[in-house]
């Protein structure tokens, strides 16, 4: 009986402390973002945070500060790649140790409850807010998967063909950058056509800004490195890296499965990469290139 009710009193513990911790990073963030609505719905979301840790402390009978580096870290990631994003992040968090919690003992169910209740009012108005950069996505979607899928392509096609890491890179770059200019036209002609209220300069900006970041980060391995196949081998797990980032990213703040897109992309990016490179050494040999 007594191990009981020093569980309960440590669950209960926990749970008042992720309220505080979390009042505060809604309450940072409320004074950070623009937008009156924006602002007014971190405000109500950081004071059912509050409410909820009076709660739990009329268990506890004591005060608990909050997690100094988790209110940290969740501003930081908030401001760095979207609040949206840092929100549902740290809110699927908190949902795996609500989980862990769920076989408490019968005196806490009626306030489990409750607190339930609240924190499907908190994902409602999440969902809620406005955030310029989530309306871009499909812009950025659009960039990236067109530099993976044709600058993979080029890589492993000119590594073959050209056998040289300097000039591989130099005609990769130049490829890539009129790509990208190529591809931001046709996303403003695109969003242009499209009543759907987007800026299309801005989707402009962001599919090719999406585009020319994937280029650099694709090219870097044959500006430093002299062996062609480490720099294609550094390319491909850059382009892992980049294909799995997003995806996680696109799966948190649209609430959408991450393994079945990012599968399909690496799928994808990697079929056109082997064919490619298959193209370059027929390329090679057809016309008896040796640099």
């Amino acid at each position: 009986m007594k191990k009981g009710r020093e569980f309960e009193a440590r669950a209960a513990a926990v749970f008042q402390k992720n309220e505080i911790t979390e009042h505060y990073i809604y309450k940072n963030l409320s004074d950070k973002v623009g937008g009156v609505k924006n602002r007014r719905i971190l405000c109500q979301i950081a004071d059912d945070e509050m409410r909820h840790y009076n709660v739990w402390k009329s268990y506890t009978g004591r005060e608990i500060a909050p997690g100094r580096f988790k209110v940290w870290f969740y501003s930081f990631v908030s401001m760095l790649f979207g609040f949206t994003f840092g929100l549902k992040l740290m809110e699927k968090g908190e949902h795996r140790a609500h989980d862990t919690y769920s076989r408490i003992p019968g005196s806490f169910k009626e306030i489990n409850g409750i607190v339930r209740d609240e924190e499907e009012h908190e994902q409602a108005l999440i969902s809620l807010l406005d955030e310029d950069r989530l309306k871009y996505t499909g812009a950025i979607v659009f960039g990236l998967n067109d530099a993976l899928v044709e600058l993979m392509g080029v890589l492993a096609g000119l590594t073959f063909a050209l056998q040289n890491t300097t000039l591989v890179a130099l005609t990769a770059a130049i490829t890539g950058f009129a790509a990208a200019l190529s591809m931001a036209a046709s996303g403003y002609l695109a969003t242009k056509s499209d009543p759907g209220g987007k800026n299309p300069f801005l989707a402009a900006f962001y599919t090719g800004i999406a585009y020319v970041i994937t280029v650099l980060l694709l090219i870097l391995p044959y500006l430093f490195l002299e062996d062609l196949y480490i720099c294609l081998g550094l390319s491909f797990f850059a382009a892992i890296c980049i294909i799995g980032f997003f995806n996680y990213y696109i799966s948190v703040v649209r609430d959408e499965p991450f393994k079945s897109r990012f599968l399909e992309m690496i799928g994808l990016s990697f079929s056109v990469a082997a064919l490619s490179f298959l193209a370059g050494y027929a390329i090679r040999y057809a016309f008896g290139v040796v640099i």
